[in-house]
């Protein structure tokens, strides 16, 4: 899956997407119809399926990354804005914010960066992408190959 400007999916390799999207080769997405989020698997509430197991790692891996992003944002208030660069130097803004990140992680704060202050994700609201999905039979019974493994 590519796109002429420069989106490329590599073989072997998916994007991690909501429930709104169809089970396609590289397309990720939770099973539908079946629990997802983290706060209905607490207490013991534990997954009873492979298909709660993977939708609860599902959730888990999208709270991880919600929390990256808002750490980088909260850091970095450019990231925070509309963006107005073009898009290989919005690329670019965004690696060059991980790496100055890891730099502060690693070596410490500098009298030039502000401190990091502690971030609570905001609540994703899924609007759906208004465009109507059909599923990828092998992607599904991948999907659902993992699950089992899990």
């Amino acid at each position: 899956m590519s796109r002429h400007d420069g989106i490329n999916i590599p073989d072997g390799k998916f994007y991690r997407r909501d429930v709104g999207y169809a089970c396609r080769p590289a397309v990720l997405p939770p099973f539908r119809k079946t629990r997802y989020h983290l706060n209905k698997f607490a207490g013991r509430n534990y997954p009873r399926t492979p298909q709660e197991l993977f939708n609860r790692r599902h959730s888990s891996l999208r709270v991880t990354v919600e929390r990256a992003f808002g750490a980088l944002k909260n850091r970095f208030k450019i990231l925070d804005q509309k963006p107005f660069h073009p898009y290989p130097t919005q690329v670019k803004l965004v690696l060059a914010c991980c790496i100055i990140h890891n730099w502060i992680l690693q070596w410490g704060v500098d009298e030039f960066v502000p401190e990091e202050e502690d971030v609570t994700p905001d609540e994703v609201i899924n609007s759906g992408h208004g465009v109507e999905a059909f599923d990828n039979e092998a992607w599904k019974n991948k999907r659902l190959e993992w699950a089992q493994a899990m």
